[in-house]
């Protein structure tokens, strides 16, 4: 079985940013920036190849929203979503 990892991406000040969490290593996470607007699905899924990873089959977007400035309710809102992802076929 290939192994799997987290991608995340956050939409905060109007920019989007993509990156894949690595464990264990000192390496810098691969990342992906995003112009002011969500992106689409298929955006999603071509910043993933670029950064050579592809998601896992089946896996879907997760959404959560949390504030910029903790337990204050009128702060702006970051959105956070996350996906299981795994290295491309052609990298593994």
């Amino acid at each position: 079985m290939q192994e799997e990892f987290t991608a995340h991406m956050s939409m905060r000040d109007g920019q989007g940013r993509l990156y894949v969490v690595l464990l264990n290593t000192t390496d810098a996470w691969p990342e992906y920036c995003f112009g002011p607007t969500v992106p689409t699905l298929t955006e999603r899924a071509e910043a993933l190849s670029v950064l050579g990873f592809e998601p896992v089959p089946g896996a879907e977007w997760e959404w959560m929203e949390d504030s910029e400035t903790l337990d204050d309710p009128s702060s702006p809102v970051v959105l956070i979503a996350a996906i299981r992802a795994r290295l491309l076929e052609e990298e593994a």
